[in-house]
């Protein structure tokens, strides 16, 4: 993104803030249980439609190794939906990161490697790939240590280098040319890396948890249409970040519709702009600023399903978005998790931390073209078109430990879960009813669910207060 295109994302931001109709009254959420959960059949995970697309190089397949599930009560969509444990969900959709760039080093980790081979088997592995070359208009640029890449300036904002492309037509470049092509939006800055001790809670988390390393944005392209196939498997037709008139918002369905509609409680906790905001005041009721998510998880009071946004605008940016500095970001997500893990919701539930597109950064893995309403065989105007893979963190008692899922996920995966446990989905397949699903796209993504087992392991072993280092001052000019 350049400097223009940067300004009138920021500014699209803002205005969004400033349209923004109705105030942030939130409904007081009701702790219990999901008691409207609809039944449905057991399926296995096995039986999952879709294939994996991966590079040439790459021995993984389609399914996860599901190695734990037998000794830890089976598959937990192997039972009927009623009877799932998960009685909270937490989606923490951070911004802009690529999957090898964010999470690449995993696969040098070798102590983490060991543990999955010892527990999963020998074939324990991760698609990750931080040594990739790519040519530009100069010539050719090695992936590199983020700061080795920025060696002469700040690395964990980015300043004086361009906003990685991350648009309709600078992701197509990126996919058909590399990312520093001509087209891309891109310079070096796209082609730097993190490694685990940059990104110490994030570390932490995968290396406990569940990481899915097929987990690819929605789209080709940015934030909002993104956020927007979070919430309703579908944007809407937008391409950009254009904001629909907050008066009224989208009129189009949403996942909260549907679950408020089942008797779900919902909220969408948020720092400074609540994407559900973008649907206009009937969700008004349900939006909550992160003060009450801090408050909700020490009460155990937390909606059955919470969706959290960090904070986007500059002063208060938390997303991990460039230009924000990302030790900002990490505070957020361990500070997030950190409440979830010691609140009594924790018990019985899952926290999914996952990305909203990959922001222009790197990756090996080559986007997925997948079923949607607007698919079209002309790539300029086909949103069946998938984005690169993005970081996605499973974080449960009902997660497998050390585990790496290699299954085929987009951001409708995670409504594929909800619609399972609540609205008489299948547990997988696009199968059933009619009514359950809000689009194509979410009716045949895989669930994301499908590593999770019945049987809890409630400890959480990672340090929930480790250091992370305060933020840099921002770039000159952030703030105008």
């Amino acid at each position: 993104m350049g400097e223009r295109d940067r300004r009138t994302e920021a500014l699209d931001r803002r205005a969004f803030l400033a349209r923004l109709a109705g105030g942030t009254a939130a409904a007081v959420a009701a702790p219990g249980l999901l008691a409207a959960c609809s039944s449905s059949a057991p399926s296995s995970p096995s039986a999952a439609p879709g294939s994996t697309a991966v590079d040439p190089g790459s021995s993984l397949g389609t399914t996860a190794g599901t190695t734990l599930a037998a000794t830890r009560g089976g598959s937990m969509l192997d039972l009927p939906a009623t009877q799932s444990p998960i009685q909270h969900v937490v989606v923490l959709m951070m911004e802009n990161r690529s999957f090898d760039h964010w999470l690449g080093w995993l696969g040098q980790d070798h102590a983490w490697l060991e543990r999955g081979q010892s527990v999963h088997g020998g074939d324990f592995a991760v698609a990750a790939k931080l040594d990739q070359t790519f040519t530009g208009p100069a010539g050719p640029v090695t992936t590199a240590h983020m700061p080795d890449r920025i060696s002469g300036g700040n690395p964990w904002r980015g300043c004086d280098h361009p906003d990685p492309g991350h648009s309709w037509d600078k992701g197509r470049a990126q996919r058909d040319a590399g990312f520093v092509a001509s087209g891309s939006g891109n310079d070096e800055f796209a082609t730097g890396y993190y490694l685990g001790a940059d990104v110490p809670f994030t570390a932490q988390l995968a290396r406990r948890f569940t990481v899915c390393d097929h987990s690819f944005a929605s789209l080709l392209g940015p934030t909002f249409p993104n956020r927007e196939y979070l919430l309703s498997a579908q944007s809407g037709g937008n391409k950009t970040n254009a904001l629909p008139d907050l008066s009224k918002g989208f009129a189009w369905d949403t996942i909260l519709d549907r679950l408020l509609k089942a008797g779900v409680t919902v909220r969408n906790y948020y720092v400074d702009l609540p994407v559900a905001g973008l649907w206009g005041p009937r969700l008004v009721p349900h939006l909550a600023k992160i003060d009450d998510f801090f408050r909700d998880c020490q009460a155990g009071t937390l909606a059955q399903v919470s969706f959290v946004d960090p904070g986007f605008t500059t002063g208060a940016r938390t997303d991990n978005h460039p230009h924000g500095d990302i030790r900002a970001g990490e505070r957020y997500v361990r500070d997030a998790f950190a409440a979830f893990a010691a609140s009594p919701n924790w018990a019985d539930g899952a926290f999914i931390l996952t990305y909203d597109e990959w922001g222009g950064f790197f990756d090996h893995v080559a986007p997925p073209i997948l079923p949607d309403d607007r698919a079209s065989a002309h790539d300029a105007e086909n949103f069946g078109q998938a984005g690169f893979r993005v970081p996605t963190v499973i974080a449960s008692p009902f997660a497998q430990a050390n585990f790496v899922d290699h299954r085929q996920y987009d951001h409708t995966s995670i409504l594929r879960f909800l619609e399972w446990r609540v609205l008489g989905a299948p547990a997988e397949g696009p199968g059933g009813a009619a009514d359950w699903s809000l689009t194509t796209r979410d009716r045949n993504a895989n669930n994301i669910g499908a590593s999770l087992v019945v049987d809890p392991d409630k400890d959480v072993r990672i340090d929930l207060a480790v250091a992370i280092d305060p933020p840099s001052p921002e770039c000159a000019g952030e703030a105008e």
